[in-house]
């Protein structure tokens, strides 16, 4: 049996492209890139008050006082991306929140954490307060051919008219045929036709005649 021949299973998907397809309609139902870099923005202003940078054989330490309010704003900025993920009706508040956030986090968070966070936390809010939902498309009128067939799937009867070859007389007429033969049928008179001629009149009475003069003169 060659491949070309095997049946698919009823239900059987590739699971690759069920998630792929899944993935797909949650980036484009939501403002997917937005919440992305916002998300990204508050890795580096989270990052840095607490890292340890080495140089060689010196170690440097960036822990400074201003460490809890990156704290707060880094993790404000990854809420409010997962926010405007997952509940984009608030998109407009999560992107001026992320904007005002990122501009607070350059003299808080050590210039917003080395200016690494500032271009993502800004685009990324922008793109948040501009999505908008894609519109339904709108339904066009089915008109020509496509109303034709349109409707004759939804009428079983003359989905079996169809179905019958060209030559055959359709099922419906021997009923109508019956019903034709059983109805009685008025009869009316034509408009037109000749009438009866009428009945000829009586034979008229007879009236003796009077003998000629000939005929008197013999009979002296």
């Amino acid at each position: 049996m060659s491949s070309a021949t095997v049946e698919t299973r009823p239900g059987h998907q590739n699971p690759v492209g069920w998630l792929w397809r899944h993935w797909r309609d949650f980036r484009r139902t939501r403002p997917y890139w937005g919440g992305k870099l916002a998300m990204i923005a508050g890795v580096p202003i989270l990052y840095f008050p607490y890292a340890h940078l080495t140089f060689g054989g010196l170690t440097i330490a960036m822990s400074t006082t201003a460490g809890a309010g990156s704290l707060i704003i880094g993790v404000l900025m990854i809420i409010l991306g997962l926010t405007a993920w997952f509940q984009p009706a608030v998109r407009v508040f999560a992107g001026i929140a992320t904007i005002l956030l990122t501009l607070v986090s350059i003299p808080v968070s050590n210039l917003a954490g080395f200016g690494l966070a500032l271009l993502p936390g800004l685009i990324g809010g922008g793109l948040m307060v501009s999505w908008a939902p894609l519109p339904e498309p709108a339904t066009e009128p089915v008109t020509g051919r496509r109303a034709r067939r349109a409707k004759q799937a939804d009428n079983p009867i003359a989905q079996r008219v169809a179905a019958e070859p060209a030559g055959a007389e359709p099922a419906t007429a021997e009923p109508a045929k019956a019903e034709a033969v059983e109805a009685p049928t008025a009869k009316l008179p034509a408009q037109g036709a000749p009438k009866e001629p009428a009945a000829e009149p009586a034979a008229e009475a007879t009236v003796p005649q009077q003998p000629t003069a000939g005929e008197q003169e013999e009979a002296r």
